[in-house]
């Protein structure tokens, strides 16, 4: 079973990018995600973008993370 947190698109340059959520950024190749722009919500494994998020579901699953890194501290 695969755990993804949605990162946000900080910077694009052609095929590679930067995403970003809860205080963290990782690099990121777009290769399968037509048309990325910045502010889109993707979904990364082994370093490729492989789905968009809709920004609603995105937020819902971020706020999920904090709850559980939360109630783990």
């Amino acid at each position: 079973m695969c755990l993804a947190v949605p990162l946000k698109l900080i910077e694009i340059n052609g095929v590679d990018a930067v995403g970003e959520a809860m205080g963290m950024q990782r690099k990121l190749r777009l290769d399968f995600i037509p048309e990325p722009k910045l502010g889109d919500y993707v979904i990364v494994h082994a370093g490729f973008a492989i789905e968009r998020l809709p920004e609603e579901q995105a937020l819902e699953d971020l706020e999920t993370w904090e709850e559980l890194d939360h109630a783990l501290r």
